[in-house]
C-alpha cells in the first residue's frame, strides 16, 4: 500500500505543477512530512517509534500510539484488542529497558511516576515498579529476557509484521488492489492483440493464396452466385452503400468475438440501410472487377432467359431467397446467425440517430455482445451492481429479488422471496455483499448475499411504511431512508400518484449500531423523498421529492445546505455529475436538467426526452389490458468519465454524448435496442476501456450489453 500511495502523492504532484497550484503543493508537501502514517509505510512508522524511544520522548510515544490507536486500531474487531494491548504493552517494557541500558535513572523513574495511575492495576506491570532500585536487572531472573537482543528484535518484527497485515486486510485505500486489476487488464489487452494480428495475418495469407474461406451460410447466401440480373444489382449496389461505414467499425466487428446480441427491427435494418442484409453476412472477397463479374452475370441470365423454364427458374429462386430472408428477420433475436449482428447494430443506431437528434461521425462505443436475463416472471423495479461489479441486484414488482453475476458467467447466486411488498433495494459500500432492502410495511433488511440469510430487521416508522429510497454513504457506517405514509390510491406500482404529494420522512441510520440517528427537516412541508445520492465521500447527499424540490445536504452539519423548485411534477431520478459540480436530474414533465449547486436553482442545460424515458410507463396487451408503472429506480447511468449517459426507451437503453456548447445539448450516440416492452430503470458498470450496461423493462427481461470505448 506504501508504493501505492507514493504513486498517487507524485500523481497529485504532477497534477498541482501542471496547473499551476504552487501554493498548494507547498502545502502538500509540508502535510506529506509531518504525516504521522508516513504514506502508510509500516518501515517508516516503525522508525519513528524507535526514534521517540531513543530520545526518551515519553509524551510524543504515547501521543503517536493514541492516534495509531484512533485511527486504525479502534477499526479492528474487539478480539484483537487484546493483541493490540500486549504490542502496547512491549512498547513501553522497550521503552523502559532502553533507558536503564543507557544508565538514564531519571528517566526510567519519570516513567513509573507518569504511568503509575494508569499500570498499578494491570497485572503484567505489578512485578516492574521495583525496577529501577534493583542494582543490577539485567541479571535478575525476572527482566534478564527482557535486556537480550533477541526479545527486542522479535517485538519490532511482531509489530511490523501486525501493521502489515492490518493495512492489507483493513482496506483503507483501494490502490494495490487498483494496480493488480490494471496489470491484469493490460496483459489481456495485450493476448487479444496479439491474437487480433494472428487472426489478420491468416486472413491476409488466405487471401494471397486466393483460398476460398469457407463459412457457416444460410442456404440463400451460398447459392447467391446463381442469382439473376435483379438481385446481383441489388448486392452491388449494397457494396457502394458498405463502403461508406466506418472502417473502425467493420474493423472490430469483423475480428472481434461476436457474443450473442438482439439486432434491432427488421424495418428499421431494410429502412435505415437502405440495403439487404445479406451484405453484412457474406464478408466475401470482392473480386478484381466487380462490372465484370455483374456484366458475366448479366450474360449468363441473359441466355438462361432465352427459355421459358430457365425463366422460371430463376423467378423461383428470387421468390425462395426473399422468403428465406423474411423467415430469417422473423426468428428470435438468438437464432439470428453469426455476421448479422454488426449490420444490425450499426443500422439501428443510424436509426437512432436520424429519429432522436443526429449521431456524431464517430462512434464512441462499440457493442461487442449482449446478453439476457431472464429469471424474472414480472416487471422490474430495480437493477443495480454492487460496487466491486461482480454482483447485480435485481427486484420486480412481485418482490422476487435476484442476485446474480454476470462474469465471467451469468449466474444466479441467489434468490429472495418476501412476504411484505418490496418497494426499493441498495448495496451496501461496505462490506459490499451486504443488500439492504426496503419494504411497504416499514422495515429495512440487511440481507448477506454469500451467506443466504438476513442479518437483522429495522423497523423505521409505522406512520410511513413505505421506504421509498435507500442510498448507503461511502463511508460504510450510515445509511439514508425515505419512507413515505401509504399511497392514497391503494397500489402506488400499478397507477400513477395523486397530484397532491403525500407525506414522508428522510432518516439517518447508522449500520452499526442499527439505530435511529436523526431526522432531516424537509421544508417547506415533509413530503415524500423519490430518490437519493451520495457523492463520492459522503459528504453531500441529493434528494428529489414528490414536489418537484430538489434538496442538498449538507452531511458534516446534517442540515439542509440548498433547496429550489426544480420539475413540475416529481422528480424521478437524481445523480452527481462526475465533477460533482453539478447534478442531473429527471422528472415527471419530461424533462433532463443540469443544475449547478454552486448557485442555487441555476439552470446550466436542460433537454426534453420521450416519455419512454421519463415515465410512468406503460405496457398495452390484449383486449385493451394496459399496465402503468411508475418509476422507482435509476432512470439515468453515466459512464466511467461522466461524458455519456445512459437513458431508458421503449426497446432499450439509449446512449447520449453530454456536450459542452453553449447552450449543452445531449447527442444521441448509441441505441442499445433488444428489449420488446419499455425499459424502466438502467445501470452502467464501468472498468478500463470496456463496460457494461443493464437495461431493464417490465417484462422482466434484463439485458447486458458490453461496451468497448474508442479513445480518441
Amino acid at each position: 500500500m506504501g508504493s501505492a500511495v507514493e504513486r498517487t502523492d507524485e500523481h497529485v504532484r504532477e497534477y498541482l505543477i501542471y496547473r499551476g497550484f504552487t501554493s498548494t503543493l507547498k502545502h502538500l508537501d509540508n502535510d506529506i512530512k509531518v504525516d504521522k502514517e508516513k504514506g502508510f509505510r509500516v518501515d517508516k512508522i516503525i522508525d519513528q517509534l524507535q526514534q521517540l524511544v531513543q530520545n526518551f520522548d515519553l509524551l510524543g510515544l504515547k501521543e503517536y500510539w493514541l492516534y495509531l490507536d484512533r485511527r486504525l486500531f479502534c477499526r479492528l474487531e474487539d478480539v484483537y484488542r487484546t493483541t493490540v494491548n500486549k504490542l502496547r504493552t512491549s512498547l513501553y517494557r522497550y521503552y523502559v529497558i532502553n533507558a536503564v541500558q543507557k544508565g538514564n535513572v531519571e528517566k526510567t523513574q519519570e516513567f513509573f511516576q507518569k504511568q503509575a495511575s494508569e499500570l498499578q492495576g494491570q497485572a503484567e506491570w505489578r512485578d516492574w515498579f521495583i525496577l529501577p532500585f534493583v542494582p543490577a536487572p539485567e541479571l535478575n531472573p525476572a527482566f534478564s529476557p527482557y535486556f537480550s537482543r533477541q526479545w527486542a528484535d522479535t517485538f519490532l518484527v511482531s509489530l511490523h509484521n501486525f501493521l502489515s497485515v492490518l493495512f492489507q486486510c483493513m482496506h483503507i485505500l483501494y490502490f494495490d488492489a487498483e494496480v493488480q486489476k490494471m496489470t491484469s487488464v493490460m496483459e489481456e489487452n495485450e493476448q487479444l492483440r496479439q491474437l487480433l494480428f494472428a487472426l489478420q495475418t491468416d486472413q491476409r495469407d488466405q487471401r494471397d493464396g486466393d483460398q476460398v474461406v469457407h463459412h457457416k451460410l444460410p442456404a440463400y447466401v451460398q447459392n447467391m452466385d446463381r442469382l439473376g440480373d435483379t438481385e446481383l444489382d441489388l448486392v452491388s449496389s449494397q457494396r457502394v452503400i458498405s463502403a461508406a461505414t466506418p472502417p473502425s467499425r467493420n474493423f472490430f466487428s469483423t475480428f472481434l468475438p461476436q457474443g450473442r446480441r438482439t439486432p434491432a427491427k427488421s424495418p428499421q435494418v431494410t429502412t435505415a440501410t437502405g440495403s439487404s442484409p445479406s451484405q453484412g453476412a457474406v464478408g466475401r472477397k470482392e473480386p478484381p472487377t466487380n462490372q465484370s463479374t455483374i456484366n458475366q452475370s448479366s450474360n449468363q441470365s441473359t441466355n438462361q432467359s432465352t427459355t421459358n423454364q430457365s425463366s422460371h427458374s430463376r423467378h423461383k429462386r428470387i421468390q425462395d431467397h426473399e422468403k428465406e430472408r423474411k423467415e430469417l428477420f422473423s426468428k428470435p433475436a438468438s437464432q439470428v446467425p453469426e455476421g448479422f449482428e454488426h449490420l444490425c447494430d450499426f443500422s439501428n443506431s443510424r436509426a437512432v440517430a436520424e429519429g432522436g437528434g443526429g449521431l456524431s461521425a464517430e462512434q464512441p462505443f462499440i457493442k461487442l455482445s449482449q446478453e439476457e436475463y431472464g429469471e424474472h416472471h414480472s416487471s422490474i423495479m430495480h437493477c443495480r451492481v454492487d460496487c466491486s461489479g461482480r454482483r447485480v441486484a435485481s427486484l420486480d414488482v412481485d418482490g422476487v429479488i435476484k442476485v446474480w453475476s454476470f462474469n465471467p458467467i451469468m449466474q444466479t447466486k441467489a434468490t429472495i422471496m418476501s412476504k411484505s411488498p418490496l418497494l426499493s433495494l441498495e448495496w451496501a459500500t461496505k462490506p459490499d455483499r451486504l443488500l439492504l432492502l426496503g419494504s411497504g410495511v416499514g422495515t429495512v433488511r440487511l440481507y448477506d448475499t454469500d451467506a443466504k440469510k438476513n442479518l437483522y430487521e429495522m423497523n423505521i416508522d409505522d406512520t410511513h411504511p413505505r421506504i421509498l429510497s435507500l442510498a448507503c454513504s461511502p463511508s460504510g457506517s450510515s445509511f439514508v431512508c425515505s419512507a413515505a405514509a401509504p399511497s392514497r390510491t391503494g397500489s402506488v406500482e400499478s397507477v400513477p400518484r395523486l397530484p397532491i404529494p403525500v407525506s414522508g420522512q428522510l432518516l439517518l441510520w447508522d449500520t452499526k449500531t442499527v439505530k435511529q440517528q436523526l431526522q432531516f427537516s424537509l421544508e417547506p412541508e415533509p413530503v415524500a423523498i423519490n430518490c437519493t445520492a451520495f457523492n463520492h465521500n459522503g459528504n453531500l447527499l441529493v434528494t428529489g421529492a414528490a414536489d418537484g424540490v430538489i434538496r442538498l445536504f449538507d452531511m458534516q452539519r446534517y442540515d439542509s445546505a440548498m433547496s429550489w423548485r426544480a420539475h413540475d411534477g416529481e422528480v424521478y431520478s437524481v445523480e452527481f455529475s462526475y465533477d460533482e459540480n453539478t447534478v442531473f436530474s429527471i422528472g415527471e414533465d419530461g424533462k433532463f436538467v443540469q443544475w449547478n449547486i454552486h448557485r442555487c436553482g441555476v439552470k446550466q442545460s436542460e433537454q426534453v426526452l420521450p416519455q419512454d424515458a421519463t415515465g410512468p410507463f406503460v405496457l398495452s396487451g390484449y383486449s385493451g389490458y394496459k399496465q402503468v408503472q411508475v418509476p422507482r429506480g435509476r432512470l439515468l447511468a453515466f459512464d466511467s468519465e461522466g461524458q455519456h449517459v445512459l437513458t431508458c426507451s421503449g426497446s432499450g437503453g439509449l446512449i447520449y454524448r453530454l456536450t459542452n456548447g453553449e447552450p449543452a445539448a445531449l447527442e444521441s450516440v448509441l441505441s442499445l435496442g433488444g428489449h420488446k416492452a419499455p425499459v424502466v430503470t438502467v445501470d452502467w458498470c464501468s472498468a478500463v476501456d470496456c463496460g457494461t450496461c443493464l437495461t431493464a423493462s417490465m417484462d422482466g427481461k434484463i439485458k447486458l450489453s458490453t461496451l468497448l470505448a474508442q479513445k480518441s
